[in-house]
């Protein structure tokens, strides 16, 4: 089955969220919702989520499930502030563990609780967005945390691939592994070939205009990074040496430090005001 997708583009951050209808239905599954965040004023703003939420009020729709595909470096999720509007379950993938251990090391934090979320998916889990039977196949690689969610016949990769001419996801994050990220690609690309493939980033290479739907024989047929032909090896030399090229997201501190616990701001200090932390000499 089909669902009806609809993308929210946000190009601060180059970034797609999704909302995924049931054909014929009103039950719904937002992926990846992004929250506003001005780095240089410190100041968050729900322009992003409040497009959201005002599809998900126009269409009558009932939102099941809030997802996220991984905890994302370059964005802050929106998931705390649409679950307080819409009351609809959060999920990530279990590996989320471990990016919480590692990052709240990083920055001297308390241990992170997994429960930050509401369901923790293990690879296989199946879930309903109302007649959708949907199922997780977990992708890490990118981080340990990567899923991607096949939604009836639309598949949500996150950050594990990109449109064709852009390739695919970094590696040299905490927990990255370039070895890993080839064969959890090569899963996906074992899917049947007609599949679709919706992707959480497009940085438009060239100025070409916005792209986010493609699909698995297009990714096997054109991928710059992981089309047929490309082995294991040589995607791993390839993926490291861009890797070593690239700088750190714009976002990764604060993101990371909101997003390993479901996007939920920091509580405010006796002055009223909420603080993050920034480890120096770290990175």
């Amino acid at each position: 089955m089909r669902p009806d997708v609809s993308h929210f583009y946000d190009p601060d951050t180059n970034s797609l969220s999704y909302l995924v209808v049931e054909p014929g239905g009103r039950h719904a599954a937002i992926i990846d919702p992004v929250l506003d965040y001005d780095a240089r004023a410190g100041r968050t703003a729900t322009r992003n989520a409040d497009k959201l939420l005002a599809a998900v009020k126009e269409r009558g729709l009932k939102i099941d499930w809030l997802l996220e595909t991984h905890v994302h470096a370059d964005h802050v999720s929106a998931a705390p502030y649409l679950k307080a509007a819409l009351g609809a379950s959060t999920g990530i993938g279990q590996g989320v563990r471990a990016v919480q251990d590692t990052w709240a090391a990083i920055y001297n934090l308390p241990p992170v609780d997994g429960q930050c979320f509401d369901r923790l998916f293990a690879d296989g889990d199946t879930f309903q967005v109302g007649g959708l039977t949907a199922r997780v196949i977990a992708t890490p690689g990118h981080t340990p945390a990567c899923v991607s969610y096949l939604i009836g016949d639309a598949l949500f990769v996150g950050d594990t691939l990109f449109m064709p001419d852009y390739g695919t996801a970094r590696c040299d994050f905490p927990g990255g592994d370039a070895g890993q990220l080839y064969r959890s690609i090569r899963r996906l690309l074992d899917l049947p070939a007609e599949t679709c493939i919706f992707v959480c980033h497009d940085y438009q290479p060239g100025g070409r205009a916005l792209a986010f739907e493609t699909t698995v024989a297009a990714q096997r047929a054109e991928n710059k990074h992981v089309k047929d032909g490309v082995g294991e090896a040589e995607f791993v030399a390839m993926r490291s040496e861009r890797d070593g090229t690239l700088s750190v997201p714009a976002l990764l501190l604060p993101a990371i430090q909101l997003n390993i616990r479901g996007g939920r701001l920091p509580e405010p200090e006796a002055n009223g005001v909420a603080y993050l932390k920034i480890p120096l000499n770290k990175l």
